[in-house]
Parts: structure tokens; C-alpha cells; sequence
């Protein structure tokens, strides 16, 4: 990576992005394939280049990601954050547009462990009263 690039790690459920950006055309490279490929989904599309919209700098920077874990859905929004944090990096002035777009927000939400004795995290065993 040249020294114009800015690294940030991007996390969502149990899916963890690494994202390199530069200044470029806009492109975005996710596990060596354009975003398209390896998302697959015409969907993810608006949802990835959020946070270049909500700053202005759309077209301006290429992305370079590689993801590990989760599911398609919780690797774009660990992309997302990963995105987020770097354009933070690379210009503290962003950082006001992607907090109140809760692009910087590391999403808590995750699975709930399985209880002992019970189906599920709180699913139980069907009641049987004979």
C-alpha cells in the first residue's frame, strides 16, 4: 500500500472487515473480486457506498477490502463500518457527516447464546401438562 492509502478495520456480528482506501475512481475490490461479484446482489450497492455519499466524495477513492466471517449481509455493513472509519481516518472534518448517519456506531447486535435445558436462547421444550 502506498502512503496515500488509509486502513481501517470494520465490524459487524461476527464478520470482520479490513479496508484499505486511496484516492481513486471509485472502484471497490472485496477478497480480490469487484464488489458486484462477490456480493452478488444489485441491494448492497447503495448500502456500500453510503458513506462516500453522506461525505460528498463519491468517485473519489477506490476501496480495497478483505472480509472474514459472518454471513453476505453482515460483511457489507462490516465493509460499511470499515469504509467509515477509514474516510475518519484520512479526514477528522468527516467525521461529523457519518456519526449523525451512525455510520461509526459498531453495531452491538448479535447472536444470544443457547441456555442449557432449554430448545434455543429462549426457545423451550413444548409444555405437556399429561
Amino acid at each position: 500500500m502506498s502512503q496515500e492509502s488509509y486502513y481501517a478495520t470494520g465490524k459487524r456480528k461476527t464478520a470482520v472487515a479490513r479496508v484499505w482506501i486511496k484516492p481513486g475512481t471509485g472502484k471497490i475490490v472485496v477478497n480480490t473480486q469487484t464488489a458486484d461479484d462477490y456480493f452478488g446482489n444489485i441491494f448492497f450497492e447503495p448500502k456500500l457506498i453510503r458513506p462516500f455519499t453522506v461525505t460528498e466524495t463519491s468517485s473519489k477513492f477506490d476501496v480495497l477490502a478483505t472480509v472474514k466471517g459472518g454471513g453476505k449481509s453482515a460483511q457489507v455493513d462490516a465493509v460499511v463500518h470499515g469504509i467509515s472509519k477509514a474516510l475518519q481516518e484520512m479526514d477528522t472534518e468527516l467525521r461529523q457527516p457519518l456519526k449523525r448517519a451512525g455510520l461509526l456506531t459498531r453495531d452491538p447486535r448479535a447472536k444470544e447464546r443457547k441456555k442449557y435445558g432449554l430448545r434455543g436462547a429462549r426457545a423451550r421444550f413444548q409444555f405437556s401438562k399429561r
